[in-house]
């Protein structure tokens, strides 16, 4: 049996991490390994227990979990990033996806789907419904946005630029495949050519960097 993956909590509330502890300390595939109140200490227990995954706050004192966010997920051997925050559509939240953070989960969330996310994360998935990413970006991308990475659509190929509309309007790849009509593992080998040229590190920051970009309009 593999050894469980390590997962690091940082809160500034005593009462989520311990919620969070319980939760995830109940499952034999999942240990708690730290815990930290604030963004400095996040990034000083990281670099000494490296987890393999950080339940993130962003709202916290001294250094906020968006700075931690960016430093975390800039550096080598980077953990994953799970967002954990009070509403669903925050300003900060969508900087800590466009940091790097692979999702996020709602504090009120039930620990089944705490469980779930986790997991998902973990098996580098990402766990944000496309309609909560269009929300996001509908709310926070500012039009002029588009000038930043217009040029950098020319590193993919007309067919990549298909795969990433349909991506960014929330298709999934076997739903892709059938609108392409190609198989569901050459969808998948598309899309990472298309992460590996564009320089993003999952399908959250495809479908921003497709927002942002101007591929794809707000309110189309």
């Amino acid at each position: 049996m593999s050894a469980p993956s390590r997962i690091l909590l940082c809160d500034d509330q005593e009462l989520i991490r311990m919620g969070l502890r319980m939760v995830i300390d109940s499952q034999p595939d999942l240990t708690v390994v730290g815990e930290a109140a604030d963004g400095q200490t996040v990034l000083e227990r990281s670099a000494e227990l490296r987890p393999d995954l950080v339940l993130m706050d962003i709202r916290m004192p001294g250094v906020d979990g968006l700075a931690a966010t960016r430093r975390l997920c800039a550096g080598p051997a980077a953990p994953k990033v799970l967002v954990v925050t009070t509403f669903d559509l925050d300003e900060y939240a969508y900087g800590a996806l466009r940091a790097g953070a692979s999702g996020f989960l709602v504090k009120d969330a039930l620990g089944e789907e705490i469980l779930v996310t986790v997991r998902a994360v973990l098996r580098g998935d990402v766990m944000m419904a496309p309609s909560v990413i269009r929300r996001l970006v509908e709310r926070f991308v500012l039009p002029e946005s588009s000038a930043v990475h217009t040029d950098r659509l020319g590193l993919v190929t007309d067919r990549e630029r298909e795969v990433l509309t349909l991506v960014a309007r929330g298709l999934s790849n076997r739903e892709i495949a059938g609108r392409l009509h190609l198989g569901e593992t050459t969808v998948k080998t598309h899309l990472g050519r298309i992460l590996a040229k564009l320089d993003l590190r999952d399908r959250v920051h495809a479908v921003i960097f497709a927002y942002e970009s101007g591929l794809v309009r707000v309110g189309a």
